[in-house]
């Protein structure tokens, strides 16, 4: 059974618009090392995973995720929520405007809209294993870059907490790693 406690796991106020920076943050929700991918590869893998721990793992990390996905997307919409047309044009936002509104739409912020391509799912379990660790690895770099990238201390403290559950999620697969390799 999943319990969803209605509240954010770690609080997100924002109390300045920036359409701009919405529009960075918007790959960890949407990108090819955002939340997204993260949670619906995690919860997939789980079925072809031989160790029960290693699937229980796989489900915490996996639900988790997509407390995240709510986390990050309420930092965008908190970040573009009641903006003039003028600044979603001078916040560079005006693309992603057109076609969504200030909606929470998953993307890289490039752009390209989430892909399930970005799911990495093999029956082989170490196979999926180095996968997680390498995306645990490439989503902290990503949080690292919107990081070097913004300058709001409430948009920053809500990433850095981000940040670090993907250095404690990356050490839960490394415990997975070593149950599987019979460590």
């Amino acid at each position: 059974m999943w319990i969803y406690e209605k509240k954010l796991q770690y609080p997100v106020k924002i109390a300045t618009p920036n359409p701009r920076l919405a529009g960075i943050i918007i790959s960890a929700l949407g990108g090819p090392d955002g939340e997204l991918a993260a949670s619906m590869r995690y919860l997939n893998q789980r079925y072809t995973m031989p160790d029960g721990r290693v699937v229980a793992t796989l489900t915490d990390v996996g639900s988790e995720e997509l407390g995240h996905m709510e986390m990050v997307a309420s930092i965008i919409y908190q970040l573009t929520k009641n903006l003039s047309d003028d600044e979603i044009r001078a916040g560079g936002f005006d693309k992603y405007y057109v076609d969504h509104g200030t909606g929470i739409y998953p993307a890289s912020a490039s752009g390209v809209p989430f892909n399930a391509m970005a799911i990495a799912s093999k029956s082989d379990a170490l196979a999926s294993i180095h996968e997680d660790l390498a995306a645990e690895q490439k989503a902290r770099a990503m949080y690292d870059n919107i990081l070097r990238l913004s300058d709001d201390p409430d948009v920053n403290d809500a990433i850095k907490f981000l940040r670090q559950r993907e250095v404690v999620h990356f050490q839960r697969f490394g415990e997975a790693m070593r149950i599987l390799q019979g460590d």
